[in-house]
């Protein structure tokens, strides 16, 4: 007997899905069965994820939107849910540290500030508003798993307005699974440690990496692939008694002490 998660009547909007997390969500959603939209500002990342995807055998269109425009959120969102017969799954993956690098909080201006809560704050809420009212047309339910962050979890010195941004996305889920729980909607988020995508692998020293695999208790980092397929879990119904939850794919690094990201800090 084997339990297998068959998501072939779905329909998935990944926000952020050119390159990374977000494309790895993309793909493990398609291999699960689900028709995928993927949705970036690069037009040509967005291509070549659905490429990877078709050549696997999956269902998927590419949707090139900023979500900096408001009018682009709801093109993007009904552009999903036309495609291929509604919205059934919805990941909010967008927003980074919006240019910005680390730094002491005594040098943070209010445009940094801005920049950070804008693209990972604001953005999200205004994506969960579109997916929200087209899963609440069509009245048959609906899940949403927005991307957080492990700094969200514990003090996080000189990352202060990333990480505070984050912990606004965990608090937005479970406002949303409160109120759209009724509806048969379920909101969750999900919250990666230092995961070893391209742009992780290319902006970590030896050093850092050495540091940050020494404090997880599993020692070792994330690979993107493991927050996909725990994606792929919470969007089933197996895991359909779950909202309003934060789950962490980190290694453990939110039970260390030791703080890896305080090397070489100012």
């Amino acid at each position: 007997m084997s339990i297998a998660i068959d998501l072939s009547e779905k329909s998935a909007l990944v926000t952020g899905a050119g390159a990374g997390i977000g494309a790895e969500i993309a793909r493990w959603l398609a291999r699960a069965g689900s028709s995928v939209s993927v949705a970036d500002v690069r037009a040509d990342h967005a291509h070549h994820v659905v490429e990877a995807i078709v050549a696997e055998g999956g269902r998927a269109q590419a949707i090139v939107a900023d979500c900096r425009q408001d009018d682009d959120v709801d093109r993007m969102v009904s552009e999903a849910a036309t495609a291929f017969g509604g919205l059934d799954i919805a990941v909010n993956n967008i927003g980074m540290m919006a240019g910005r690098g680390p730094g002491p909080s005594t040098t943070l201006d209010g445009a940094y500030w801005r920049d950070i809560l804008d693209q990972n704050v604001v953005l999200t809420a205004l994506c969960a508003r579109a997916e929200a009212q087209v899963f609440l047309e069509q009245g048959r339910g609906g899940v949403m798993i927005n991307v957080s962050s492990g700094e969200s979890t514990r003090p996080s010195p000189f990352m202060t307005a990333y990480a505070a941004s984050k912990a606004a996305i965990n608090h937005l889920t479970q406002s949303l699974a409160v109120e759209l729980g009724p509806s048969g909607i379920r909101v969750l988020a999900v919250a990666p440690g230092t995961t070893l995508t391209e742009t992780v692998r290319d902006g970590l020293t030896n050093e850092l990496v050495a540091a940050t695999v020494a404090s997880t208790p599993l020692q070792r980092m994330t690979e993107p692939d493991e927050l996909a397929r725990l994606t792929v879990f919470l969007a089933s119904d197996l895991a359909r008694c779950i909202t309003g939850q934060l789950i962490l794919a980190d290694a453990g690094a939110h039970l260390s002490r030791t703080r890896p990201s305080d090397i070489g800090r100012p």
